[in-house]
């Protein structure tokens, strides 16, 4: 087996692993269970993948998000490294010959989701996996405290009950300390684990707060000033769509991306920012995890996020060449007023939660003790309307009911389209007699997909199409064609906003949840909320003030913030400081002089370097400031 430099610069044409990577990296090797946080664009996946690869065997990755799967699935095949996942959408047939690859197939990834850890055919065939690693990624999904609570994520140590010998790797950008406890703890770490935090500093990244009488005009002028690639975070998919309007009217390219759209429309405007086709892209934070581009030279929040986890993460997007980027937030003060009173909105009374759930089992009209696995299409705005609730309300009623896994919503799920042959060999033949230009996709169908005959399979229609050298367009029609003669079922890609239920319908009279767990997030949220607001109040220097939020108590002054730049401007020099004495003690000499008498008189100076004064002086008991802001001299100054 090669060494861990060798691997590196054979696969990702490094000479040197990154800060703390290598340490990490041996952690593991060495057999030890890990936690590793590393800041956004701090190279996480290469500390998992360069120790599977130094390794016989398979390393086992357990992820939240497809598209973050699929990424890291195709990156590493690219690399000519076999590599598998498992994922929502996939049938029984290619979820079994997945695992029949992991067991006997030369490959050295498998990605699978959380869920999928506890199911009967994953256990079956996990110990004729050679497991040589454990990586959780995104791990701060497993704390209840954390911003992005995920249940499955809870039940990822019952997986140690089987590979005991096993080290865990847990991966994340951004967890505070009682998070980085909590995922030790739920993981079931050995108490000789090691960790390793990365420092929070980004020293090409400057951070920036603005309270602008126009936030439209401010976001103009920010892309006017600063070239290059950019994004707008938004809170609403509404806003995105305007921002990027304003954005074009002012000769700015720019586009917009939220969840809502399709996953053809997401994937085609992800590729044209990606290939700096679009400059600026307006979106909610339904865009940018796992997207690998390292020249995005300005972030911009548009509104205040609710927690300094997300913000961070959001931010730190720009300037991951380690050339100057910005990171700039914008805000007015209803904002932070309006976060404050988030609590109660997102954390509604128990009674509004149970009255959510009533009404989206009848919507679904699903029978009481069913529903258990089915996915439901689901249009919140239709049943927000047909039961008269509040939207807000319902929102985080859902929220909560995926927390105490009663549901599983998703509003950017991708289940690919399924086919499955309904007729036998000999129909079949006649099919094609009787239709013989639908001949082409049928042989298209059993040529790519094995078992398409026995099990509905997923197909991808852009590959067949590519396959049989045959419009896209013209594929499906051939396909709905097949269906209305009853050669196939045929279900098209599901990428609409999904609700899966994790169990069956409960008797309303039976609905519980857990109201400790409930009230111990909603203590947590408020935290975070004012961690936020600190955060854009702050006088201090911004990237300090993350760094120590983060655990992070190596954090120095980063010189580079709208705050560090601030003081450096008012740094007062002996000259400065000594005249500016001279004329307060001049002008209250004999009566006390209003402190914006004495700032007009002082206009040459800069009004924060006369405040400073003030300020020391006051301290110093050598003036006294009253409530109406008279300034009087105590003794000689």
């Amino acid at each position: 087996m090669m060494n861990t430099i060798e691997i590196l610069k054979k696969y990702w044409g490094f000479d040197a692993f990154r800060p703390l990577q290598e340490d990490i990296i041996n952690s593991v090797l060495e057999g030890n269970d890990t936690l590793a946080l590393l800041p956004t664009g701090g190279g996480k996946s290469i500390c998992f993948q360069v120790p599977a690869l130094s390794k016989e065997g398979l390393c086992l990755v357990i992820s939240p998000l497809i598209a973050l799967m699929r990424d890291q699935v195709e990156s590493l095949k690219k690399k000519n490294i076999p590599a598998l996942s498992i994922y929502s959408g996939l049938s029984f047939f290619e979820v079994k010959r997945t695992l029949e690859n992991a067991v006997h197939g030369n490959f050295k990834f498998l990605y699978v989701s959380p869920e999928r850890l506890e199911t009967n055919l994953f256990l079956e065939y996990l110990p004729g996996m050679n497991i040589n690693l454990i990586a959780v990624d995104e791990a701060h999904c497993v704390s209840q405290w954390g911003y992005d609570f995920r249940p499955p994520y809870l039940r990822i140590a019952a997986i140690r009950e089987h590979l005991p010998r096993i080290p865990v790797l847990a991966l994340t950008a951004s967890a505070t300390k009682e998070v980085q406890d909590d995922i030790c703890d739920k993981l079931v770490f050995k108490n000789d684990h090691k960790r390793f935090q990365k420092s929070f500093e980004r020293p090409n990244l400057s951070y920036s707060v603005f309270n602008p009488s126009s936030k439209q005009n401010k976001l103009i002028e920010i892309f006017k000033n600063v070239q290059g690639s950019g994004i707008v975070y938004c809170k609403s998919r509404k806003r995105t769509k305007e921002i990027a309007d304003l954005l074009k009217m002012n000769n700015i390219n720019s586009d917009f991306y939220h969840a809502g759209l399709t996953n053809n429309v997401r994937t085609t405007k992800q590729e044209s920012w990606i290939k700096n086709e679009t400059r600026i892209i307006a979106c909610t934070n339904a865009f940018g995890m796992g997207i690998d581009k390292s020249n995005v030279r300005t972030v911009v929040h548009y509104d205040v996020p609710d927690a300094l986890e997300s913000y961070y993460q959001e931010a730190g997007r720009a300037g991951r060449d380690e050339k100057k980027a910005y990171a700039v937030l914008l805000f007015h003060k209803t904002e932070l007023d309006d976060l404050e009173k988030q609590s109660a909105i997102r954390y509604p009374p128990f009674e509004e939660v149970k009255n959510v759930y009533k009404a989206l089992v009848n919507y679904l009209q699903l029978p009481s003790g069913s529903g258990e696995g089915i996915y439901f299409d689901f249009d919140i705005n239709d049943f927000v309307k047909k039961f008269n609730l509040n939207i807000y309300t319902v929102n985080y009623s859902l929220k909560i009911l995926e927390q105490e896994e009663f549901i599983s919503y998703n509003e950017q799920i991708f289940l690919p389209s399924k086919v499955v042959f309904t007729v036998n060999k000999d129909e079949l033949n006649d099919s094609e007699k009787a239709f013989p230009d639908l001949e082409p996709v049928i042989k298209g169908l059993l040529r790519s997909y094995e078992g398409i005959f026995d099990y509905p399979s997923a197909i991808y229609e852009n590959q067949l199409a590519g396959f049989i050298k045959k419009d896209v367009t013209l594929l499906t029609a051939d396909l709905k064609r097949l269906e209305h003669h009853g050669i196939i079922e045929y279900h098209p890609q599901k990428d609409k906003p999904q609700i899966q239920f994790l169990r069956n319908r409960v008797n309303i009279e039976d609905f519980a949840i857990n109201q400790n767990n409930l009230s111990g997030r909603k203590i947590a949220f408020e935290k975070r909320v004012q961690a936020m607001i600190s955060y854009v109040k702050t006088k201090a220097c911004r990237s300090k003030t993350v760094g120590n939020y983060f655990n992070d108590v190596s954090a120095m002054p980063c010189g580079i913030c709208d705050n560090c730049i601030n003081e450096k401007s008012v740094l007062v020099s002996k000259i400065e400081f000594e005249n500016i004495i001279a004329i307060i003690e001049k002008l209250t000499e004999k009566v006390p002089v209003h402190s914006n008498l004495l700032l007009k008189s002082l206009n040459t100076f800069k009004k924060e370097k006369v405040w400073k004064v003030l300020n020391y002086l006051h301290a110093e008991n050598k003036i006294s400031i009253t409530e109406k802001g008279l300034v009087s001299k105590r003794k000689r100054i």
